[in-house]
């Protein structure tokens, strides 16, 4: 590893993107949030393979759950990121896999995406993600659309530095006052 890219964010971390759609994962559809997030990830210095595609629905909480779960806890990716299932639709499921999964949520960082999606379209309320710690990885929801997924990147962004050491714990918290 190069000198420059010891001083990304992400390096020597893991990350992981998981979408979450029936059409791309029969190859009905192109997948066209995994490329964008699977960027902004490596950008940042994580090592990101690319995305996994599955079905909406169960396939959702086997991809989590084998990333979370099943993963030895030193190969797991610090950083989870899906995209799609948030919506209202019977098989968008992903909130409710991520949420059984998690040990604690964050609800405020998916009020943040959801106030930057207002500023282009009603509909953003509309995505049901949560977010949220499991031992030292961080786990977020993001829409299956493009414009959804650009609002929360552009949220997340700012923040992930004070995420990752939050949950790492290698932040220096100081006196409380």
């Amino acid at each position: 590893m190069s000198e420059e890219n010891s001083e990304l964010l992400g390096a020597g971390r893991k990350a992981a993107v998981i979408i979450a759609s029936t059409s791309a994962a029969r190859g009905e559809a192109a997948d066209t949030t995994g490329p964008i997030l699977v960027d902004w990830l490596r950008g940042r210095g994580y090592e990101t393979p690319e995305a996994i595609v599955v079905r909406d629905g169960e396939p959702v909480g086997d991809a989590l759950k084998q990333l979370l779960v099943d993963t030895p806890e030193a190969d797991r990716p610090r950083v989870i990121v899906t995209s799609g299932g948030t919506g209202l639709a019977p098989d968008d499921r992903t909130p409710e896999f991520t949420a059984e999964l998690l040990e604690r949520q964050s609800p405020g960082l998916i009020y943040a995406m959801w106030r930057k999606g207002l500023e282009s379209t009603s509909s953003a309320v509309m995505s049901r993600g949560v977010a949220g710690v499991r031992g030292r990885s961080f786990v977020i929801n993001f829409p299956g659309s493009k414009g959804g997924v650009k609002d929360g990147i552009t949220v997340i962004d700012d923040l992930l530095e004070h995420i990752q050491t939050s949950v790492e714990d290698t932040t220096d918290h100081g006196p409380r006052v």
